[in-house]
């Protein structure tokens, strides 16, 4: 028989460990971001990555083969409002069609809350988009943090943390988990790739928006447990 493990570690999930561990390593991560943004000139790290991208001589032509660029556009549409409006609009009926409207509004609350908060954060801190490489594709708002890569973030973490609630057994458990990761990191360096954003853009949307799924997913496992309990309560 194992030894049941005692103390406080012994009464907290490894799942809730780990989601407060990226709640808490994300805000300090934007925080620490958010005062490179604020520097009237950017980083040298922030300019050689997006310098790294593109041909020596050639700043307007982008590495790699002539259909990357093409396949990054695609790719960072993944992170669009109306894919993931999408995506989020998908996710809440099937839950509703399922009878889980608790679900249903984490998913919503999730989403339109990050939404909500990506703009607030690119309205109040205001950094420009950078100017060191042509632009290989249309952007019209602020810079900080990157609102495809927090929100992609916000949606497909979300959404992989909900789906894996509900696989039977650890592998896939992951497998979904490493897929909806994955997605967000993609988005992320499409970004820079098209030279649209700042590298701490993209981390700091993914910190920020890791960060507020793992707070709505938290919160929503204390409101369902504490619904149980209430109504376990009631029925005793």
């Amino acid at each position: 028989m194992r030894p049941q493990p005692s103390g406080i570690f012994g009464k907290i999930e490894f799942a809730v460990l780990l989601a407060a561990l990226i709640v808490a390593g994300g805000l300090w991560g934007f925080v620490e971001l958010m005062e490179v943004a604020r520097d009237s000139a950017p980083h040298g790290f922030d300019t050689e990555i997006l310098l790294a991208l593109r041909t020596p001589g050639d700043l307007a032509t982008p590495i790699g083969p002539r259909w990357l660029p093409d396949a990054m556009r695609d790719l960072t549409s993944l992170g669009s409002a109306a894919v993931l409006i999408f995506i989020t609009a998908a996710a809440i009926f099937y839950l509703l069609v399922e009878r889980k409207p608790l679900a249903a509004l984490l998913v919503l609350v999730a989403v339109a809350g990050g939404q909500v908060l990506s703009s607030l954060l690119k309205f109040g801190i205001d950094r420009t988009r950078p100017d060191v490489v042509p632009h290989l594709a249309e952007v019209h708002t602020m810079s900080f943090p990157s609102g495809h890569a927090m929100m992609s973030a916000v949606t497909f973490l979300t959404l992989g943390a909900l789906l894996a609630q509900t696989l039977p057994d650890r592998a896939t458990k992951i497998y979904v988990l490493t897929v909806a990761v994955l997605a967000t990191l993609v988005v992320g360096f499409s970004r820079l790739y098209l030279g649209v954003h700042w590298p701490s853009d993209v981390v700091a949307g993914w910190c920020a928006g890791a960060a507020w799924a793992m707070l709505c997913w938290l919160a929503a496992r204390w409101v369902r447990r504490r619904a149980r309990a209430l109504g376990s309560a009631d029925a005793s």
